[in-house]
């Protein structure tokens, strides 16, 4: 089993250290667990690497395995991931974080600002994408086109 530790880093620089080695590690075709030790958290309710970690590995379910390592080992500090396929969290982030931010109807300007983190282009890409997808709609609300969640 190979281990990745990503405890004490950000919860950005830990999701992207993780999606970086596990897209290698699935990338040789792979099929090694990978260990991923991202700490309990210091509040004692699970830290927030933990946590996005795990919305990250649910969300990319068709494309790997995982097990939390309290049921594995007994300890909530580890996650065992098995990999399969390459995963695209960031996508999968940016479209998460947009459906939750229009959970009532916004504007492409407004989205975009929301989320000054991403590229413009990649926040116009993923309206497109999610429109296509049929998890949004356009509306229009005071001459101005928004979308809204599904």
């Amino acid at each position: 089993m190979t281990e990745l530790y990503v405890h004490g880093l950000t919860v950005d620089e830990a999701l992207k250290v993780f999606s970086d080695f596990y897209n290698r590690h699935a990338g040789h075709s792979s099929r090694e667990a990978i260990r991923v030790v991202h700490g309990w958290g210091s509040s004692g309710q699970g830290g927030k690497i933990r946590v996005k970690l795990r919305e990250l590995l649910t969300d990319g379910a068709a494309n790997l395995e995982w097990k939390p390592g309290e049921d594995i080992e007994g300890n909530p500090g580890v996650t065992i991931v098995y990999p399969l396929k390459r995963i695209h969290p960031r996508e999968t982030q940016i479209a998460a974080a947009i459906l939750e931010f229009c959970s009532t109807p916004r504007t492409e300007s407004k989205i975009a600002g929301e989320f000054r983190k991403y590229q413009p282009r990649e926040i116009k890409e993923m309206i497109r994408s999610l429109l296509r997808q049929g998890r949004i709609k356009e509306a229009v609300k005071g001459g101005h086109t928004t979308y809204v969640r599904i």
